[in-house]
């Protein structure tokens, strides 16, 4: 289901809950609404549908993926740049991102894995985890 975007920088700052079983219907409304939004939009984290859970979606590299509880364990090559997002207004702001990252999560079976990201997907997914943990750019 296709759920409206919140765009409340009070609950966006909030850190989100571990995902469990049982949040596969958000995940699924996740994906649902990130490819409504496809033409403006390459990632979403759960919070951003109005689920305070650890949940993201991202185009990687033109097929979307789900990862629950994702978390960096590791990042090189930092650079500056500008992101914007459709839960905040006012067009894209500075962040300082990673060109490569490791990270930690758990697939749709919620079995934890690693795997490590480059370029634009890794500053989509560390994007969406910032989601996760409340920080907004």
């Amino acid at each position: 289901m296709i759920r409206p975007l919140i765009h409340d920088p009070i609950f966006l700052a909030q850190k989100a809950e571990p995902a469990t079983h049982g949040d596969e219907r958000v995940a699924q409304d996740l994906l649902d609404t990130l490819q409504a939004h496809k033409d403006t939009c390459v990632g979403m984290a759960a919070n951003m549908i109005g689920v305070k859970k650890a949940i993201i979606a991202v185009d990687d590299g033109g097929r979307y993926t789900v990862l629950y509880n994702p978390k960096i364990l590791q990042g090189t090559g930092p650079y500056h740049t500008e992101e914007s997002c459709l839960s905040l207004l006012n067009g894209p702001r500075p962040t300082k991102r990673y060109e490569k990252i490791r990270v930690q999560f758990q697939n749709e079976a919620f079995q934890t894995r690693i795997k490590t990201y480059t370029g634009w997907t890794a500053q989509i997914v560390q994007h969406e985890i910032d989601h996760c943990n409340g920080v907004l750019i």
